[in-house]
């Protein structure tokens, strides 16, 4: 048996997988409530307790850097240790991977139907994969081939400098620059991005907040979300404001995709995960992505060829992880 875990500064999803099932399907799985437990130890050996399996092998999914069977989780005050889990769970085999790395062991084996073809291209087997994912940060990863199968690796691309590319990203960045002293792709292109850029095009006057959004982000949390569903039911209850943002952030994803794409020369694929994607497809279908993601001059002939997806399988970093676990 082989327990993975994808764990997030939210919630912790664990699931129990088995070489005669396989990846795709899990035999129990339980989502817990992160912030609620004091490690991830806790919440496994509860896990354990409840369904009462023999577990041999377990992968971890991480929401933040790994390094030294070490990892310190985002929005969490957990420290996890390899060598801790090993000796607390009493499961000998046990290893630590970052979320993005998971999600991109995920890619080989994703399924026709999980996913959405915003660009055809033309796949070079074996070639590079790239993988970029806006959640609440912005995560990415690639894949090389090793002769025998795909290597997938980390990357924490999302903090690498802003570029703008037209006008009005010069503007944003200028305005990003007045509240933070560096600006990373994740400021403008994430669901914290998302933000940044509806109070960026709200505050240098680009068109009046409607009331009824101005009230809902006083009394909501995360505005994130309201500002998602109000470009995107923009044709019952227009807004302006909102509709321009999700433009802004679609552009600023496809060129962002486009350089990530160069960079690997990621003929065999880029692939866009996590939940905003998802959300947004009708967006991301729009001419404004693939504009910009290929807006690289003369390199533009390049990028067309390289298929672009977008992965629909929401639970595509247990995939991943239980596809390496069980050295599929």
């Amino acid at each position: 048996m082989l327990l993975v875990g994808d764990i997030g500064g939210t919630k912790t999803h664990l699931a129990i997988f088995s070489p005669e099932k396989g990846a795709h399907e899990a035999i129990v799985e339980r989502i817990f409530p992160s912030g609620q437990f004091a490690n991830l130890e806790t919440i496994v050996q509860a896990f354990m307790a409840e369904i009462n399996l023999p577990v041999e092998r377990a992968v971890f999914g991480v929401a933040g850097p790994v390094s030294g069977g070490q990892a310190t989780i985002t929005n969490l005050p957990w420290v996890i240790r390899q060598s801790r889990l090993q000796e607390v769970l009493q499961i000998e085999a046990i290893t630590l991977l970052n979320d993005l790395q998971a999600i991109a062991y995920a890619v080989p084996h994703l399924l026709p139907e999980e996913l959405h073809t915003l660009n055809d291209g033309d796949v070079e087997p074996h070639g590079p994969i790239a993988v970029i994912a806006p959640g609440t940060g912005l995560g990415q990863a690639y894949l090389t081939w090793d002769g025998s199968r795909y290597r997938a690796y980390a990357s924490e691309g999302g903090h690498a400098d802003f570029a703008p590319a037209n006008e009005l990203e010069m503007s944003l960045l200028r305005y990003m620059l007045r509240l933070h002293d560096h600006v990373s792709y994740e400021k403008v292109c994430s669901g914290l991005g998302i933000r940044n850029l509806y109070f960026f095009l709200k505050n240098t006057g680009y068109a009046p907040e409607p009331p009824w959004l101005a009230k809902q982000l006083l009394e909501g949390n995360d505005p994130t979300p309201l500002i998602v569903g109000a470009a995107l039911n923009h044709e019952e209850q227009p807004c302006e404001l909102a509709v321009a943002a999700l433009r802004l952030f679609v552009s600023i994803l496809g060129a962002e995709a486009g350089n990530l794409g160069l960079k690997l020369m990621a003929s065999g694929g880029i692939y866009l995960g996590g939940g905003i994607p998802r959300r947004i497809l009708p967006w991301l279908d729009h001419k404004y992505f693939m504009q910009s993601f290929l807006h690289k001059g003369r390199f533009s002939t390049v990028l067309i060829r390289f298929p672009v997806h977008v992965i629909l399988n929401k639970n595509a970093a247990l995939l991943g992880l239980a596809s390496e676990g069980l050295g599929l």
